[in-house]
């Protein structure tokens, strides 16, 4: 819908991290790989909803993968792929400017 405009590369990436969790999400998962809980414990306040949620919704970007670890009883793992690897400088110089505003 914007293709030949300059400024939709900026409008495409502030639609995904201006969603609320999203962030936070690859930031965890820029640390390490983890499960549901695990994932649920390192973003604080999230609901599981939510977290279902945004997940389905990077998974659906192709900024996060899903992997089956154990069928019975079922375990999955969620990790970036290279896409959502390729956001690590962007989210770590939105992690710089805070540390930075909030001093």
């Amino acid at each position: 819908w914007c293709e030949t405009e300059e400024w939709c590369p900026v409008t495409i990436t502030a639609e995904l991290l201006g969603r609320k969790w999203h962030p936070v999400i690859i930031h965890r998962l820029m640390q390490k790989s983890m499960g549901f809980n695990q994932l649920k414990r390192q973003v604080h306040d999230i609901s599981d909803k939510v977290l279902s949620e945004s997940l389905q919704d990077l998974q659906k970007r192709n900024i996060v993968q899903k992997e089956i670890i154990q069928e019975t009883p079922k375990q999955v793992e969620y990790s970036l792929t290279q896409k959502g690897e390729r956001l690590e400088p962007v989210i770590t110089e939105m992690k710089n400017w805070g540390d930075q505003q909030a001093e």
